[in-house]
């Protein structure tokens, strides 16, 4: 227990922020388990599809006023991070919720493509 944390931001109207931690799983899959995941990206549709995501949650909650999206590429080992996303808001609810919907929008719109590696050395694009 700390009884002053150090703010994240300079609004003093800013009294939460929400956080998402996406990590690589090793799966198990046929006999296999993922031992990585390459990621790869479409760099311009990323940063459009980003300034989308980010326009929607803007005007779809009023009391958030920042999101940051961090996406990995290249190969990511089992039990790293993938996927950083936080949001700041008034109050928690918005940014919990928010948060929700991004990581969400993220799974659905992102031109990210996943390539699961295996301990055997194999490996299979993820549908």
């Amino acid at each position: 227990y700390k009884r002053q944390i150090n703010t994240l931001s300079d609004d003093k109207s800013t009294g939460a922020h929400s956080i998402f931690l996406g990590q690589v799983r090793s799966d198990r899959i046929n006999d296999r388990t993922v031992r990585a995941i390459e990621y790869s990206a479409y760099a311009e549709m990323l940063e459009t599809e980003a300034g989308k995501i980010r326009e929607t949650i803007l005007s779809a909650f009023s009391d958030v006023t920042d999101l940051v999206i961090v996406h990995s590429t290249g190969i990511v080992k089992a039990g790293e991070l993938s996927l950083f996303v936080m949001l700041t808001a008034g109050h928690r609810d918005q940014a919990t919720r928010a948060c929700r919907h991004v990581v969400e929008m993220i799974k659905e719109n992102f031109p990210v493509w996943k390539k699961e590696i295996f301990d055997d050395n194999t490996n299979r694009w993820h549908e």
